[in-house]
């Protein structure tokens, strides 16, 4: 069994992978946002 060394693995996949996550959960919220206050406008 081979020693551990702490930071020694390559997660350059996981970065871009959280990265485009963030990204979607804020695409998501700015969306949401717009399509409750398009509702709350024209809804009366």
């Amino acid at each position: 069994m081979s020693e551990y060394k702490h930071g020694s693995m390559d997660i350059t996949e996981q970065k871009k992978t959280f990265a485009l996550f963030i990204k979607g959960c804020i695409w998501l919220s700015g969306i949401s946002a717009g399509v409750l206050i398009f509702l709350a406008i024209f809804n009366s």
